[in-house]
């Protein structure tokens, strides 16, 4: 029994692979920014001293990190539309992916706040600076900075999860992949093409998210290069070390 990958078949295609792959880094993109927002909301939240707000926010996260993304996204498209409320595929997946995205960032940035010292924020009180400028300022931004890591690995795990998006016949990348396969019954060499966009939008994503990084934390910058020139004088001050040595022989 003879096998062969044969991808010619697949050359019509590309079109409508791009255009899913387009639409998947769309959902992707909307889904993050508004989802950190709502992120970063439900973390000062749930520290809030209003406690009926922050076990709302307590029960909001557990419920969507506790029940699979495919329920939630039935849940929108499906339940919704038995109570009267019919949303667009694509609004119903975004919908759902901020829903979802916006309860884990919100665990990561509540870690980030909590990782701030009291002193820091005594300090930025007793000069007299308001609750908005404390939140960013003192608590928000080094926040960010140090989770920066998990919040970006979520943005990767979302935009997979988004392939879920096809059981309610969204055309994002999985649909497209559906429709190829069907049509020439080249099911590997179709995934396999699927797999590989999924990995270039991984890198892309990788790749905008430490550029991000490296415009919004400019500390990192400042670090890096001093540690790069602190690296530059080092041998130097061996050298003389060295030589003070021989001198003192």
């Amino acid at each position: 029994m003879s096998f062969s990958l044969d991808f010619s078949s697949l050359w019509p295609y590309w079109p409508v692979f791009l255009k899913g792959a387009w639409l998947t880094l769309k959902m992707t993109a909307v889904a993050i920014f508004f989802g950190v927002i709502l992120g970063t909301l439900v973390a000062f939240a749930k520290r809030s001293r209003y406690r009926l707000l922050a076990r709302a926010c307590a029960v909001y996260v557990e419920a969507v990190r506790n029940t699979p993304f495919l329920v939630q996204i039935f849940l929108l498209f499906f339940g919704l539309a038995s109570a009267g409320v019919r949303l667009p595929t694509f609004t119903a997946a975004v919908l759902a992916m901020i829903i979802n995205i916006g309860a884990y960032a919100a665990e990561i940035i509540r870690a980030g706040l909590e990782s701030v010292p009291k002193g820091q924020i005594e300090a930025a009180e007793c000069l007299g600076l308001s609750r908005w400028r404390i939140g960013w300022h003192v608590m928000l931004q080094p926040s960010i900075e140090k989770v920066y890591p998990s919040l970006t690995g979520q943005f990767l795990l979302m935009m997979q999860a988004s392939a879920v998006a096809s059981q309610i016949s969204a055309e994002e990348l999985t649909a497209v992949a559906n429709t190829v396969q069907s049509d020439t019954f080249r099911s590997l060499e179709t995934y396999i093409v699927v797999a590989a966009l999924y990995l270039a939008l991984s890198l892309l994503i990788k790749l905008l998210a430490w550029a991000v990084g490296e415009y919004a934390f400019k500390r990192r910058r400042v670090i890096r290069r001093a540690a790069a020139q602190a690296g530059k004088a080092a041998p130097g001050r061996a050298g003389v070390s060295a030589a003070i040595k021989r001198g003192a022989a």
